[in-house]
């Protein structure tokens, strides 16, 4: 079991992250298995596409926390974080963002268009300081977001960033299943 001093896991998963081989739900099952307080951020089965609905899903998962939370969100999962963290007065350790999407420009085929995320909320992209740590790793060969763009992300937020190499969307689409380097930088977080 979660000690008092241990902040709460609290898991983002972007669009489409809800899958039984992916990184974050493996890292959930390793940590609630070691004891840690986990909760995981559910799919929107209704306004899936709404940044308001992402927002307040996010807000209703970390109230649910005892104390203060870690974060740790994946693609659309991290614009959820970085548009809640405008909002929120919860208290946050701190957040692993992985592999941002880059929402201002034009998206691979199959992926939201422009027009359907700007009519959703989710831009313009937010690029304050985040009120609370933050890491953002980033692949050199992301399909959604070139690295470039998500390092200037990363400055914009006050992120540290870190590369990861060419790991595609750190997805099981691009051959990921676990993430081991995800809980070292957890506890790098944790430990400021």
């Amino acid at each position: 079991m979660s000690t008092p001093t241990e902040a709460t896991i609290v898991v983002v998963p972007g669009l489409r992250d809800h899958l039984p081989d992916h990184w974050q739900t493996i890292l959930a099952e390793r940590l609630t298995a070691a004891g840690r307080a986990v909760l995981t951020v559910a799919p929107l089965t209704e306004d899936r596409l709404s940044r308001t609905a992402g927002v307040a899903a996010l807000e209703a998962v970390v109230a649910e926390a005892p104390g203060p939370v870690v974060l740790v969100a994946h693609s659309a999962g991290v614009m959820t974080t970085v548009h809640w963290a405008r909002t929120t007065s919860r208290p946050v350790v701190g957040a692993l963002l992985a592999t941002p999407p880059d929402f201002d420009t034009p998206l691979p085929d199959g992926r939201p268009t422009p027009d359907v995320l700007r009519s959703n909320g989710w831009t313009p992209v937010p690029r304050a300081v985040l009120p609370f740590p933050s890491v953002v790793a980033a692949s050199s060969d992301d399909p959604l977001g070139r690295e470039v763009r998500v390092a200037r992300l990363a400055e914009c937020w006050g992120s540290r960033l870190v590369r990861l190499g060419a790991v595609g969307h750190l997805n099981p689409g691009s051959g990921y299943g676990p993430w081991p380097r995800a809980e070292e930088l957890i506890r790098e977080i944790e430990q400021g």
